[in-house]
């Protein structure tokens, strides 16, 4: 029988069966790794494929602009000169594309939309909804009077009734004049209308004047260019995905704390976030809704001043409470916009209120309350441990709340800028 063959054969050469079967083992082994390494990079290729469509973006604007149908001040860098470069993709959907990118000598990073897949932005509505044919608006015989007339109606269906739209109007304008010609031209305002759509922008118009925003650096189209942020995240570790799977999240909020920069270097960061909430809570031009907190929507700059990364989830307050009036609901977990502004349901009215649980404060506390606590200086670690919980206490609801809200802000930051003020990291 062939088990008293092998028997025999192992008895006579032990050595070479004994090597025949590590070889085996070993064969197994290699073709295990390079099969996981090949699925892993299959994975990795098509992901990069759907996520990272730079290309397509570039050629849908450059198409529109060589036929005249949409204009602005980096359209000639990016579809003629050749000066405006796509670099590393960052995008993490396919239909916001996000790449850094050179122009010239300066660094930013290049936004792009595209137009064949559903938009998130906050409407009438939550629900994802498929845009009208892009640059369609405004239509041409439309005069800049008109123009004025359809921005102002948009801004107030965004911001609410202000006294200061008249100037918002303007500001708008003045982007829009892409060449610096005195004149919008309506290549021009097609691109300017399209932007308009998009929270980001809106609110990099708002605060342009303000240093905690990456300056809007040019457009063309839908497509737009900002600073670029040194630094990102605020804080943490960007893992490889197959990592991600297998680290609980408990050891990952304490592994994010581990790379961050020393204390008073923090705590200048953490300043530059609440002066950041200060900006947008009753601005000149209504209030905005920080609506993803998390810290890959924050970087910082070699100066430790922070800066707002991704603001595609911040929102105007008036359009966000129209739209949560029209939205239905069950359970208060069906009032959620973006990563964490939430209302509560009406259960006899079947639809979620209008009035926001956490203010931006109460939110930006609850992020930083890890990353400033860790390595506090001892003296310091109770009272600014009181007050961080006082903070993340605050109700959108509360009486007297914008009251409140301004002391605890000047307490914290009056608090944290004591202890760094006589070093050189202020």
């Amino acid at each position: 029988p062939l088990f008293v063959l092998f028997s025999k054969m192992t008895a006579l050469f032990p050595a070479q069966v004994r090597l025949s079967h590590v070889r085996v083992k070993y064969l197994f082994l290699t073709w295990l790794t390079v099969f996981v390494g090949s699925w892993v990079i299959y994975v990795q290729y098509s992901s990069y494929t759907e996520l990272c469509r730079g290309r397509e973006c570039q050629n849908n604007i450059c198409d529109k602009y060589r036929k005249g149908v949409i204009d602005g001040s980096a359209c000639s860098s990016l579809c003629e000169k050749g000066s405006l470069y796509f670099g590393r993709c960052l995008s993490s959907k396919p239909n916001n594309q996000v790449y850094t990118g050179s122009w010239g000598d300066v660094d930013g990073v290049i936004k792009c939309q595209l137009d064949d897949v559903l938009h998130y932005e906050l409407g009438e509505e939550l629900e994802p909804r498929k845009e009208a044919a892009l640059f369609e608006k405004p239509t041409r015989g439309t005069s800049v009077e008109k123009f004025k007339e359809m921005v102002s109606s948009h801004l107030k269906a965004k911001v609410g009734e202000q006294a200061s739209l008249a100037g918002l109007v303007s500001l708008i304008l003045t982007v829009a004049d892409g060449n610096k010609d005195g004149r919008v031209s309506l290549p021009e305002a097609k691109s300017a209308w399209a932007l308009l759509q998009l929270n980001e922008v809106l609110l990099a118009v708002v605060l342009q004047d303000r240093e905690h925003t990456p300056k809007l650096l040019g457009f063309c189209g839908d497509l737009y260019v900002v600073e670029r942020v040194p630094y990102t995240p605020l804080y943490g570790l960007s893992l490889p995905w197959p990592l991600e799977l297998w680290v609980p999240a408990g050891f990952r909020r304490s592994l994010d704390q581990w790379f961050t920069p020393s204390w008073p270097r923090k705590a200048k960061i953490s300043i530059g976030l609440l002066e950041l909430v200060e900006d947008v809570f009753h601005g000149p031009f209504g209030s905005f809704l920080m609506c993803d907190m998390r810290p890959g929507s924050f970087g910082y700059t070699e100066r430790h001043d922070l800066r707002l990364v991704d603001g595609r989830l911040v929102v105007p307050e008036e359009a966000f409470r129209r739209a949560m009036r029209l939205q239905r609901c069950q359970e208060d977990h069906d009032c959620v916009y973006g990563v964490d502004c939430r209302t509560t349901c009406d259960h006899a009215e079947g639809r979620c209120t209008a009035q926001v649980s956490q203010p931006n404060l109460a939110r930006a506390c609850g992020a930083l309350k890890d990353y400033l606590l860790r390595g506090a200086p001892a003296h310091l670690r109770d009272e600014l441990e009181k007050q961080l919980y006082a903070c993340m206490a605050l109700r959108g609801s509360a009486e007297h709340m914008e009251m409140e809200h301004s002391l605890i802000l000047n307490n914290l930051k009056t608090l944290l800028w004591k202890q760094i003020s006589h070093t050189k990291d202020s």
